[in-house]
């Protein structure tokens, strides 16, 4: 992601907004972010509402999953893989 400073941003709005259309930019103030620009498709997508465990059991065609069994924790006493 990128990042501009404060001082950049307001000198400069258009650059940042260009850089916004292609991945989120953050605005920092003394080296700290502070503040995040991103496309309005971006926010959109972020802001949709998540599809919950009811949303997905009410789908009527069979959705194909492949679990990673691999990442998985061990059956048993806490043990570890």
């Amino acid at each position: 992601m990128k990042s501009v400073t404060s001082r950049a941003f307001n000198q400069d709005v258009s650059q940042a907004k260009r850089l916004a259309r292609l991945e989120p930019v953050f605005v920092t103030d003394r080296g700290k972010p502070t503040h995040v620009l991103m496309s309005i498709d971006a926010f959109r997508a972020l802001a949709a509402p998540a599809e919950t465990m009811i949303d997905l059991l009410a789908i009527d065609e069979p959705v194909a999953a492949e679990p990673d069994w691999r990442a998985a924790a061990r059956w048993g006493r806490g043990e570890t893989p």
